[in-house]
C-alpha cells in the first residue's frame, strides 16, 4: 500500500469513528428527550395551565437543547434542559402579562377552557377504586392549583425538587441561582402550600 493510500485509509477510519460517535450521541440525546418529555410537559402544564402552550414550550426547549448543548456531557443535559424550560415558562408569563394588559384595555376576556385533563382520562395503573381515584385526582388538582399560585421562583424550586427529585445542587443549576436561594424558595413554597392546602397536605 502506498503512503497516499495509507493516509487515505487512516483518514477514512477517523471519519468512520467520528460518524459512529456522532450517531451514538444523537441516539443518546433522543433517549434522554423521550424520557424527559412527559415529566417536562406536566411541569409546564402546572406552570402555565394550558396544555397546548405547554407542549410548545417543551418542544422548543428540546430543540434548543439539541442545537446548543448536544455536544455537552449527558450528565449536564438534565439541568440544562430544565433551565431552558424554566426560562421559557418565565418568558411565556411575561408575554402573557403584556397580552393581558392589552386585552383588558380593549375589554376582552382572556379566559380559556382548561377542563381537559389527560391524566384523569387514563386508566389507573394502581388498581384503585373509583372513589380512591377521585380523591387522588381532587388532591392533585388542589395541589396543582396551589402550586400555580406560588411566585415563579418558589414554584420552580418546588416542582424541580419534589416532582423531578433534584437535589439542591441540581435545582440550583437548573434555575441558574445559588443553592442558598433554592433552599429559601423551596422552604417558602412548602410553607405556603401547607397554609393553602391545610389538612389536605401530605
Amino acid at each position: 500500500m502506498t503512503a497516499c493510500a495509507t493516509g487515505y485509509a487512516v483518514s477514512c477510519t477517523r471519519e468512520d469513528h467520528a460518524g459512529v460517535r456522532t450517531l451514538r450521541r444523537e441516539q443518546e440525546l433522543n433517549r434522554f428527550l423521550a424520557d424527559v418529555e412527559r415529566r417536562a410537559l406536566r411541569i409546564a402544564e402546572i406552570s402555565i395551565r394550558d396544555r397546548d402552550e405547554a407542549l410548545d414550550l417543551v418542544q422548543d426547549s428540546m430543540i434548543k437543547l439539541a442545537r446548543k448543548y448536544a455536544d455537552r456531557s449527558p450528565d449536564e443535559w438534565t439541568p440544562l434542559f430544565y433551565r431552558i424550560l424554566q426560562n421559557g415558562v418565565r418568558d411565556w408569563h411575561r408575554r402573557q402579562a403584556v397580552r393581558n394588559r392589552v386585552m383588558v384595555w380593549f375589554g376582552r376576556s382572556t379566559d380559556k377552557d382548561n377542563d381537559y385533563d389527560p391524566v384523569a382520562a387514563a386508566p389507573d395503573p394502581l388498581g384503585r377504586t373509583p372513589d380512591e381515584q377521585l380523591q387522588s385526582r381532587e388532591a392533585m388538582q388542589s395541589l396543582e392549583l396551589a402550586i400555580a399560585e406560588l411566585p415563579a421562583r418558589q414554584r420552580e424550586a418546588f416542582v424541580l425538587r419534589t416532582f423531578e427529585g433534584f437535589d439542591v445542587a441540581g435545582t440550583a443549576a437548573a434555575m441558574g441561582c445559588s443553592e442558598g436561594s433554592v433552599k429559601t424558595h423551596y422552604s417558602r413554597a412548602v410553607h405556603s402550600l401547607r397554609e393553602t392546602l391545610g389538612e389536605h397536605w401530605q
